[in-house]
Parts: structure tokens; C-alpha cells; sequence
């Protein structure tokens, strides 16, 4: 008989590592002191968790620039691959790392909170600021509309779990829950 396992352990096992190299990004930004996630593994927080693969992080503008990320910058911990300066990708996981650089989530990092996700203490933006965040990628017509198709169900599971934050939420997707 098989005996319980962590979250951490079953997306390590599922995503062939990503807990792991997750931690050692965690390492990595912790030299930064401002930075958050947001996104789906943010909103995984506040609501009844989905699977994702993508972790998409907000830091300080300036301590991007500066940083010098690139693969020798994890080549001693998690073997990410940069591409296109913004994203990663591990060589040995599914974990894709996104850095968010538009100027708009810079104030979401002041108002972080530290939350536990796979046993590592980081800054999640607060559910209002990740709201407002699906509610700025659904409105954006250039993402792939099976990308926007998510960010709306994510504003209705937000919707559905707190329903006094259905005013932030367009009312074109609130409508849905009529």
C-alpha cells in the first residue's frame, strides 16, 4: 500500500521534477527582495487548484535588467533554459518559468503576501492584484484564445469562491453564473 503524499511530491512526480527546480528558482529570486507570483500558480492559492506548469513571476524591473538571468544563472541548481530574455524552460521538467515585465503588475509586488506552495516560503500576490491580472490577459486580443478561454474560467472560479469580488470580474463572464 502506497502511503500519502505531499502536493510537493506529487508535482515533482508529475511534472518529472518540477518541484524541485521550482525551489531552486525560489533560490534564485530570493537574492531579489522584490519580486511575487502571480498567474495560475498564484490563484492556486485562493481557490481549488488546477495543474499548471507555468510559473509566472513579477520582479522589480530594474533587478531584471541587472540579474544577467540566463542558463548559467541556474546551470549550478535548475537547468533552465532562457529564451527570448522573459521565459524558461527546464531541461528536465515540465516547468516553464515566465518573467511578467509589463510595468502594470509592478505594484502587485508591495502588497505580496508569504504564502507556502511545495514546502518554499514566497510572495503571492494578493487575490485582488490576481484578478486583476486574468481580468488584463482576458482582455488582451492578442493571446491565443485557448489562453483566454483559461483566464476567463480562472475569473469564474474566482467569481464562483468569492462572490464579493464579482464586481472586479467583467460582467460578460459573470453573466455566465446566472
Amino acid at each position: 500500500m502506497l502511503g500519502k503524499m505531499t502536493a510537493a511530491e506529487v508535482y515533482e512526480s508529475v511534472t518529472n521534477g518540477g518541484a524541485s527546480d521550482l525551489a531552486d528558482l525560489v533560490a534564485i529570486l530570493k537574492r531579489n527582495e522584490s519580486w511575487c507570483l502571480v498567474g495560475g500558480f498564484a490563484l492556486n492559492r485562493y481557490v481549488e487548484p488546477l495543474y499548471t506548469v507555468e510559473v509566472d513571476v513579477v520582479a522589480d524591473a530594474r533587478w531584471i535588467e541587472t540579474s544577467g538571468l540566463d542558463v548559467e544563472s541556474f546551470a549550478p541548481s535548475a537547468p533552465l533554459i532562457w529564451h527570448r530574455a522573459r521565459r524558461a524552460r527546464s531541461t528536465t521538467s515540465m516547468l516553464q518559468v515566465n518573467l511578467v515585465v509589463d510595468p502594470r503588475y509592478q505594484s502587485f509586488i508591495p502588497t505580496a503576501k508569504w504564502r507556502n506552495i511545495f514546502g518554499e516560503e514566497v510572495p503571492v500576490a494578493t487575490l485582488e492584484d490576481v484578478l486583476q491580472g486574468k481580468v488584463w490577459a482576458w482582455q488582451d486580443s492578442k493571446r491565443r484564445l485557448s489562453k483566454r478561454k483559461k483566464d476567463e474560467l480562472d475569473l469564474l472560479r474566482i467569481a464562483e469562491a468569492y462572490p464579493q469580488l464579482r464586481r472586479l470580474i467583467p460582467a460578460e463572464i459573470v453573466k455566465q453564473l446566472e
